[in-house]
């Protein structure tokens, strides 16, 4: 078990990650499928910006 605050120790060190916002799970999986799960974004990751045609990069 790992517990920190740097995402990007987390991706790189974990098969699996749970996350959690205020004591709260709000995603468990695979790297790849909690860094783009919506809540993970929104609490964590923040939103991608947008391109000239409004879409997330």
């Amino acid at each position: 078990m790992l517990i920190e605050h740097d995402i990007g120790v987390v991706m790189d060190l974990s098969d699996r990650v749970a996350v959690l916002d205020y004591g709260r799970k709000i995603a468990d999986g695979t790297p790849h499928e909690v860094q783009r799960d919506q809540r993970v974004i929104d609490a964590y990751l923040g939103v991608a910006p947008e391109n000239e045609n409004g879409e997330g990069i």
